[in-house]
């Protein structure tokens, strides 16, 4: 975990970052992107990349939970990342100064704001090739492990499984007990039918795993939630604890 540091309050920007990116930079190259650096607001449903579409700004999370989704032919669309204040959204910049938005990607369960930065000033920091670049560059390496890794759970694990470590994903990044998540969205998420969400979460609800009342929920028991997940959730999780726990230099 990133030690806090003292900095100074900037107009329209967060003080301290509670992006767990921008807080393990180094305070002299946070104070280098803090100019570049707006705090937005976020809310249910936003869509900070349409597929297919020039990136113009990447965002580093406050907080909630955003996912990066795949849409078919049918209209249909599949989650295949999930972005909290771990990370950011629009990591396709650190390819290069042209990226393209691989997928559509909206917030799914808001929870306060995001730090806003253009492309420009991100791939401008990025050709520094320090600090910044380095911890963009582990981050790239471990969203492609989670994309992978969701891609084999999709193909391998039973739904109630998936459903376990999704849960367990989100109650990491909401920091609290309660969240509000739709069966829109949880199909969305599992890539099924919204049916079979409703079966699923009364499954889960009456092991006494979770309350799940009009779209809100409520972790009961994480330890029983973590022995019915699949191993992806374990696999995941450990990638992004040593991402946080390396120096950024």
């Amino acid at each position: 975990m990133a030690k806090s540091r003292m900095i100074p309050p900037s107009t329209g920007v967060n003080p301290q970052p509670k992006n767990h990116l921008l807080a393990a930079l180094p305070a002299e190259d946070f104070h280098r992107v803090l100019p570049n650096l707006k705090t937005v607001k976020t809310r249910p449903k936003q869509v900070f990349q349409k597929d297919g579409a020039p990136i113009e700004f990447v965002y580093f999370l406050n907080g909630g939970v955003g996912s990066m989704t795949t849409i078919l032919s049918d209209g249909a669309m599949v989650e295949s990342a999930t972005i909290g204040n771990e990370g950011m959204i629009g990591i396709e910049a650190f390819y290069g100064a042209n990226a393209k938005a691989s997928g559509e990607t909206i917030m799914q369960v808001p929870d306060t704001d995001a730090e806003m930065m253009s492309v420009e000033a991100f791939r401008e920091e990025m050709e520094r090739h320090g600090a910044f670049h380095n911890l963009m560059a582990r981050y790239a390496q471990v969203m492609l492990v989670q994309t992978m890794q969701a891609t084999a759970c999709m193909a391998r694990h039973p739904i109630e499984e998936r459903c376990c470590r999704w849960l367990l994903e989100a109650h990491d990044r909401m920091n609290r007990e309660d969240f509000h998540v739709s069966h829109e969205f949880l199909a969305v998420m599992l890539g099924v039918r919204r049916q079979t969400v409703t079966v699923v979460a009364g499954t889960l609800q009456r092991a006494g795993f979770i309350k799940y009342t009009h779209g809100h929920v409520t972790i009961l028991d994480r330890k029983a939630l973590e022995a019915a997940s699949c191993e992806c959730y374990a696999v995941i999780r450990r990638q992004f604890d040593q991402l946080r726990d390396q120096p950024a230099v």
